[in-house]
């Protein structure tokens, strides 16, 4: 079975770099297959009863210089690789970002980390992968 448009969700962490490895694989199962890299981030927020409480902008530019360095190491990594991928940065919920992008982009896989990088809010609100697979139309690879 080969797929048209894969979908890898990057996060840096290191089963985000053997998943970038396998859906490099699979892209190259077919000449047709293209490649897509997005790497989700979001500002943290703090809840104080029923209020959001402030959060100092330098935590918020943090935030987005780690993304922004997260995104160049897989353009690194693809390039180390030979591959040809576009790599995108967006803000968002992760799960509401690649379920929205693969319908808006036709994708026809995701390919996915078992666990990213988040450990108590994993515990809290489920894995990553867990939902996007729960949650996606198409099928999900998700990489241990």
């Amino acid at each position: 079975m080969s797929f048209s448009k894969i979908l890898l969700a990057y996060d840096g962490s290191e089963v985000a770099n053997k998943a970038l490895e396998k859906a490099v694989q699979l892209t190259n199962m077919s000449e047709n297959s293209v490649l897509e890299v997005l790497h989700v981030y979001d500002f943290p927020r703090v809840f104080i009863g029923e209020g959001l409480a402030p959060i100092p902008p330098s935590v918020n530019n943090e935030v987005y210089e780690l993304a922004e360095q997260t995104v160049e190491e897989a353009k690194k990594r693809l390039a180390a690789m030979g591959a040809d991928a576009q790599v995108e940065l967006i803000q968002g919920s992760p799960v509401d970002v690649i379920v929205e992008y693969i319908k808006q982009n036709n994708t026809d896989l995701i390919v996915i980390g078992s666990r990213g990088l988040s450990g108590i809010r994993e515990f809290m609100l489920g894995s990553v992968s867990h939902r996007v697979a729960q949650e996606a139309s198409i099928p999900v690879l998700i990489v241990k």
